[in-house]
């Protein structure tokens, strides 16, 4: 019974669980095995048969169901037949399964044939193995031919010897013979269809093997034998066509000799007797007609469609058989009995023939070359129409099968399939939002223990408890060990948004697990704060606190590092090793040191390093060996390419255009209803439908063929092997080990210090030249090897040799560069090679390849003092193949730009073109000849026509910078680096300011001053990239100083109209101007007017504002003129403090950086004058003049001169007031009678009135004194203070000047005398002079420095400090020298390179000047500066040497 409805349970079969097939299979086989012992038990025979027949049924199609077989495969491996079905059952149709498959599988059956006899059983499963869902499986191949040549003359039965050969056709004669399908003439037939099935797929080992084992004259001996059968002949013309036409080398044989063409003869004769059969069907020889509809066709079409040319005159010569073929072709195409998928194979060859025809100049029958030209246009214009109708009227006349009221299992399918999607749909967000909320257990798992547990988990724990126990699930739990793996590795993954069902139910849970408690970030884990306060649980978890670093390093010191190398060298699974890799991988990204130092120490200090290389060693050696396996080159790939581009010349033609529509529309008819089966049981549907109805597995045969079939299988034959695909997660583990260059582990991949020591540096070069084929001998073939399936395995494998490199590691580089193998011609070849068809439809991946093997070329030559990598680089390429990539990169560059077309990060022609020419750069300082040709052409001496060449190399010359730097060991090394695209936003402004202002320290140096503002730099390029989006705010900055120049002209405009005619409005000033003059303001107006359009505009402003006043003064009045003036002062000073921010930037930095903003703050001032000016009094326009002093350098040194020094000057004052002090006192105490004063009173003022009492007790004297016009002015001290400071310092003979003068009889004659001496020298001569020379001096010193200065501008570098005269009689000259060598911008562009890119980026350089300024800046956000380390630069007459011996480099300005 189970026989009898296997196919219509063969869907039901595959809904067996893995469970239940764990459970019966395992435990049930071995008991059977066991009761069968006994022979003579006919019931356990039976029972056991039917036990195999539901094996067979239970793994038939369904690739789940034969894996869990075949973990028990052992139990198969014996002699039986029934094992042997059963075997061929678990491998059929799985590729992966055959891939795999363990050579002691293939030497069980070929040794069964020796000891058991030659059963067809046998090699049924060898011919399964070989080939699984309608791939070759190269490996298999390999295998079972070695096998089979191994066993010799038992296993391999050929009849082709005298004695033998009559015995052949003894038994193709015997009727019982031809009907025993496991007789000797089958095991002979079967076994040539195994080796036809060896050499299918272009295997050239296998073609060599069987070329010696069936030689071409035995094959035509046994085919044209009259009484050979039809099942014979499709066997051995089957292995004709895969061992003789359908190879990889040329087969010359068989293109050379008659052989074939007796066999086409031989064809003619079949084809006759099918065409000329009864037209009765019962008695139709099925199996002839097969043979030459298929098999006669297949090697018609591919012998004369070969990628190996058919000899001329050897085809001349066979003229009429090719024109007989022709024409027997057609008479079985019109004979009424083929099916739709033959005369699609006849109508195939007709085509292939007619082309030959065609293309040799072969003539033909006039009525035969009418019928091909029908035949051809009716296949061009009609396919859809008749695949369509052949496939109605096939769906109609085949028999049906089914039963009434039975199952309709496509519709079945193709529910569930809707049903399955749609669940899909809706649950998935819900399934990833489970899985965060794992995630965020692990991140706090303390939170679900009690209070007093909970201490411990805090400690880290839990989470060493369970990496721990992951190890012990490794070899028990494999599932359970890969969820907890992929757990760990989502805490280091970034966590995704949500959607609103997603974050409902992850806050559902996460209340169920944590209650109302707060999920604590890592750094309250450490310091075991565990209080559950307040706040939102989903926020708290939905934004740890926890930076990525933190939560490595915490799996780290739980063991998660120590874990990954366990896994690694003890698991057999290869599911758990991914995961290991993938986990390890998560650990190091970002390249984070301390993982780094972990992993050395586990591997170095604790002697593990050893079996964990081993195992990747093993890996890359089965990755080569899978590659050479099952990668070759694909010759159809090209004659496709050439096709299609000539399909897209002659695209215009509608007809072509509908076929290849129709193809495609064809396809999906006929295939989408077995196509959209679940992934689960498509196997089983196909399956099913197979056997209802074979004309349906002819068509899906047919379509695959066809325009739509190819493209897939092609498309799945880009698929690697998982012994493949593991190579990428494991070259990034290798290139995350040696990232940030640390140099233990990169010398460590390569010299472990064992005693078997694994070099994965050369063996991971090794894998670059077996992926690209370098082993055929054809480099300039590596678009045939490299496709969308493999591109990313490449790329990754140059990443992890530029990390093995970088640093620099000299020992790596020479490792490499010095390696036997074509690696270096590889990385070659992939810059200057086209890699099509690759680049025809994904541009952008053959530009990541060519930028990565730059940056690896770079890598190996880096840091190196010597030349020998470069010399062999350069032995190995063509210097003017370089040139001519990057000019191509850049051509495209352009056209992209054109087009805009380029799409997010992708990466840009241009900057590919870039490193190309920076890895030129570097070569030519070893090739002259190279070097020459870098050179971009002066301007004015194009003599070529390559204008765009030229224009490449001077684009790339002036977007590419170099510096020098020094390191520890004091060796100075160049670095050539491309310019930032934003260091074009630097304005000139700065650039000029910073040039002159820039101060030199103590030791000469203007290094440290220079990157001190290095921040606000950067700031200004960043702000000025984003105000070019705002177009407005980016045109007032441009035009600053044309504001600034208008606002100081309108202030001394307003401040002379106000000095002139103030008070103005009343009594008309200004005057009436005769006509003449007003006509000429006019002209004069209008003129100016024009000027500003023409004349530069700082020039033209001051004549146009000028007119304009003057004309609106005697227009307007004195008033509005100067109100008009005021407005338009205070506007354009508006413009200019917004112009100012807009440079600046002010308003980004912060309101504690807008306050101690001193130029922000001054404008504002400037603003709030003009205001007052404006709205208050015109007389505070005269505060505005002192703008004078901000634009003029030598107004501001006289103001210098006063204040640089004025703590002296202070000083000194504050002793003249001491001296005018004491000077005081000592004419108060006997000179008061001699301070008396001329005095002019105002008149009306003061009158003096004598009747008044108080002047009647004034001296007579006194009163006569006030009468006269004098008033004693020391009669108290405070009196006597102001008169000595402010007469005696005013006056040039001093205080004496002013006081009475003695007689020589006055008895203080000799007194005064003194006093008045005194005060001249001490006060006036000393004092006064030490204040006017301190001022004096200081303004010299002003004088001389800015002198100084100017020619330090002029004569010094900038960088070095070396003067001009040093470079007299060099080879390098001063101007030269400041350019290039040391262009200062080059430094700044430099630390904004470094700034800017990706650390994991860095070269080795750029990693060391990074550290350099890492260690140089304070700590301490508070420290008010920053000092970058000058160790860095060199200043001294050594560096000068080394230079002028580097021949000067091609034009490398910014």
């Amino acid at each position: 019974q189970q026989t009898a409805h296997e196919s219509q349970h063969s869907c039901t079969y595959n809904c067996i669980t893995t469970k239940s097939i764990h459970k019966d299979g395992q435990t049930k086989l071995p008991s059977c095995r066991f009761s069968l012992q006994p022979q003579s038990d006919k019931k356990m025979n039976e029972i056991m048969t039917l036990a195999h027949v539901f094996l067979q049924n239970f793994c038939k199609g369904n690739s789940q169901n034969q894996v869990l077989l075949h973990k028990h495969l052992n139990l198969f491996l014996t002699p039986g037949l029934l094992e042997a079905e059963t075997m061929r059952y678990i491998f059929m149709n799985n590729f992966y399964l055959c891939n795999d498959i363990s050579d002691r599988v293939v030497h069980h059956f070929v040794h069964c044939i020796e000891t058991h006899g030659r059963h067809v059983q046998y090699l049924k499963f060898l011919q399964t193995i070989v080939k699984a869902d309608g791939k070759y499986v190269k490996k298999c191949q390999d295998k079972v031919m070695t096998e089979l040549v191994n066993g010799g003359e038992d296993v391999l039965v050929f009849y082709n010897d005298r004695s033998s050969f009559p015995v052949l056709f003894q038994m193709m004669c015997c009727e019982r013979e031809r009907g025993d399908e496991g007789g000797a003439l089958a095991y002979h037939n079967t076994l040539v269809e195994l080796l036809a099935a060896c050499t299918e797929g272009k295997n050239v080992y296998t073609e060599l093997k069987c070329n010696s084992l069936l030689p071409l004259d035995d094959i035509v001996k046994v085919v044209t034998h009259d009484d050979c059968i039809a099942e014979v002949k499709t066997a051995y013309v089957n292995f004709v066509n895969h061992c003789y036409v359908d190879t990889e080398v040329e087969m010359k044989e068989i293109y050379t000799s008659h052989h074939i063409w007796k066999l086409f003869e031989n064809f003619l004769v079949d084809m006759a007797r099918v065409c000329n059969s009864t037209t009765d069907r019962n008695h139709a020889d099925v199996p002839l007609e097969r043979y030459v509809t298929e098999t006669v066709m297949a090697i018609v079409k591919g012998f004369f469609s070969s990628q190996f040319p058919v000899n001329n005159s050897n085809l001349q010569t066979h003229q009429p058989i090719f024109i007989k073929l022709l024409q027997s072709s057609f008479r079985i195409y019109n004979c009424t009995w083929i099916s739709s998928a033959q005369k699609n194979n006849i109508e195939g060859c007709i085509k292939t023939l007619a082309d030959v025809a065609k293309a040799r100049a072969i003539a033909i029958p006039v009525d035969l070359d009418s019928q091909v030209n029908t035949l051809s246009l009716k296949a061009h214009t009609n396919v859809v129409h008749r695949a369509a109708k052949d496939w109605r009227i096939s769906a109609r006349t085949r028999p049906r099968k089914e039963t009434l009221g039975g199952p309709d299992y496509k519709s079945i399918i193709e529910k569930l399939q809707g049903v399955v999607a749609c669940l899909e749909e809706q649950f998935s967000p819900k399934v990833q939002a489970e899985f965060s909320v794992l995630v965020d257990v692990l991140h706090s798992p303390e939170l679900l223990f009690p209070e007093a547990a909970r201490l411990r988990c805090e400690s880290g724990a839990f989470m060493s408890k369970l990496i721990k126990h992951t190890k012990k699930l490794m070899d028990k739990e494999e599932k359970l060990c890969i969820k907890i793996l992929q757990t760990l590795r989502e805490m280091l993954d970034k966590k995704e948004a949500f959607d609103e069902p997603g974050n409902v139910l992850r806050h559902i849970l996460l209340t169920r697990y944590f209650g109302n408690q707060r999920l604590l970030s890592k750094s309250e884990f450490g310091s075991g704060n565990s209080s559950a306060g307040g706040g939102s649980l989903v926020q708290d978890s939905d934004k740890p606190s926890s930076s990525m670093v933190d939560i490595q390093c915490l799996l780290d010191s739980e063991g998660a590092s120590e874990l990954v190398i366990d896994l690694i060298v003890s698991t057999k699974n290869d599911r758990v090793f991914q995961e290991s890799i993938l986990l390890g991988n998560a650990l190091l990204r970002g390249g984070n040191t301390q993982i780094q130092n972990s992993f050395y120490h586990q591997l170095h200090k604790q002697k593990k390093s050893e079996r964990f290389f081993k195992v990747f060693y093993d890996r890359m050696r089965l990755a080569q060996q899978e590659i050479r396996a099952t990668v070759s080159v694909n010759m159809f790939e090209v004659s496709t390419c050439r096709k299609r581009e000539e399909d897209v010349d002659i695209s215009h033609s509608g007809i072509r255009l509908r076929k290849t529509d129709s193809s495609l529309h064809m396809k999906d008819n006929m295939r989408g209803q077995l196509k959209d089966a679940s992934s689960a049981t498509s196997k089983a549907f196909v399956s099913f439908r197979k056997d209802l109805d074979t004309d349906l597995e002819v068509l899906d045969g047919q379509a695959g063929d066809g325009p739509g079939g190819g493209g897939e299988e092609r498309e799945e034959e880009t698929q690697m092997s998982p012994a493949i695909t593991i190579m990428k997660p494991i070259l990034r583990y290798l290139q995350l080990l040696c990232e940030n260059h640390n140099r233990n582990l990169q010398n460590f991949l390569r010299n472990q210090n064992n005693k078997t020591n694994y070099n994965l540096v050369c063996e991971t070069l090794q894998f670059l030249d077996i992926m690209c084929g370098s082993t055929t001998g054809g480099l300039g073939l590596l678009g045939l090897y490299i496709n969308e399936g493999n591109v990313d395995l490449v790329r990754q494998t140059l990443e992890t040799i530029t990390e093995y490199c970088q640093g620099p590691c000299h020992e790596n580089q020479s490792c490499i560069a010095k390696h036997e193998s074509n690696g270096i011609d590889i990385i070659i070849a992939l810059i200057v090679n086209s890699i099509n068809p690759l680049g025809k439809n994904r541009m952008d991946l053959v530009l990541e390849l060519k930028n990565n093997a730059s940056k690896l070329l770079l890598a190996i030559m880096e840091s190196r003092h010597d030349s020998e990598n470069a010399e062999k680089i350069l032995y190995k390429m063509r210097p003017m193949e370089l040139v001519d990539v990057m000019k191509e990169a850049y051509a495209q560059g352009l056209e992209s730009e054109a087009e805009e077309n380029s799409i997010g990060d992708q990466i840009k022609p241009k900057d590919v073109g870039h490193n190309i020419y920076i890895l030129a750069h570097q070569l030519a300082r070893h090739s002259k000849f190279l070097q020459q040709s870098l050179r971009p052409p002066a301007a004015g001496l194009l003599l070529n026509d390559d204008t765009e060449g030229d224009d490449a190399l001077g684009y790339y010359a002036n977007h590419t910078a170099q510096i020098e730097i020094v390191r520890h060991d004091r060796t100075m090394e160049q670095i050539v680096f491309p310019v930032p695209n934003i260091c074009e936003y630097l304005t000139e402004e700065s650039k000029t300011r910073v040039f002159t202002t820039t101060e030199r320290d103590d030791q000469g140096s203007k290094v440290n001053d220079f990157f001190t503002q290095f921040d606000d730099l950067y700031n200004e390029m960043r702000w000025q990239k984003k105000i070019r989006n705002n177009l407005a705010l980016f045109w007032f900055s441009r035009h600053i100083s044309l504001w600034g120049s208008i606002s100081f002209y309108l202030a001394v405009l307003v401040n002379v109209a106000v000095a002139l005619f103030y008070p103005f409005g009343d009594d008309g000033d200004e005057g009436i101007l005769p006509p003449f003059v007003s006509i000429l303001l006019w002209v004069a107006l209008v003129v100016c007017t024009a000027m500003l359009f023409i004349l530069p505009k700082p020039g033209s402003v001051r004549p146009f504002l000028v007119s304009v006043i003057l004309r609106s003064i005697y227009t307007l009045g004195l008033g509005p003129t100067l109100l008009l003036l005021g407005a338009a002062n205070l506007l354009n000073k508006i413009v200019f403090l917004v112009s100012f921010v807009g440079n600046q930037g002010t308003f980004t930095r912060g309101y504690k950086a807008v306050v101690m903003d001193m130029p922000f703050l001054y404008h504002v001032g400037y603003v709030i004058v003009c205001m007052l000016g404006l709205f208050v009094h015109e007389f505070f326009y005269s505060f505005l003049l002192f703008d004078l002093l901000n634009r003029e350098e030598t107004l501001l040194n006289v103001i210098k001169s006063v204040t640089r020094n004025g703590r002296s000057i202070v000083l000194t004052a504050v002793l003249a007031l001491i001296l005018v002090y004491l000077f005081s006192i000592v004419g108060f105490l006997f000179l008061k009678d001699d301070f008396l004063m001329d005095v002019q009173r105002l008149p009306g003022v003061c009158t003096i009135n004598h009747s008044h009492p108080l002047l009647t007790t004034l001296p007579v004297l006194l009163i006569a004194d006030i009468d006269d016009g004098t008033e004693r002015v020391c009669d108290t001290l405070l009196m006597c203070i102001v008169t000595v400071l402010n007469q005696g310092l005013r006056n040039g003979g001093g205080v004496g000047d002013v006081l009475r003068k003695p007689s020589k009889d006055d008895p203080l004659f000799a007194a005064r005398v003194v006093y008045d001496l005194l005060f001249f020298f001490i006060v006036i001569i000393i004092v006064l002079n030490l204040i006017f020379g301190v001022i004096i001096d200081t303004f010299a010193d002003l004088r001389s420095e800015k002198q100084r200065k100017e020619e330090i501008l002029k004569t010094t570098c900038f960088i070095c400090g070396l003067e001009r005269d040093k470079f007299d009689n060099k080879t390098v000259s001063f101007e030269e020298h400041i350019r290039s060598e040391h262009n200062m911008w080059h430094y700044l562009y430099f630390l904004v390179l470094v700034r800017v890119k990706d650390p994991t980026e860095y070269t080795g350089p750029e990693s060391y000047v990074a550290q350099m300024i890492k260690l140089s800046c304070p700590l301490s956000r508070n420290t008010p500066q920053r000092h970058v380390s000058t160790s860095m630069f060199d200043s001294g007459d050594g560096v000068l040497g080394v230079i002028g011996s580097i021949p000067p480099p091609p034009n490398t300005a910014s």
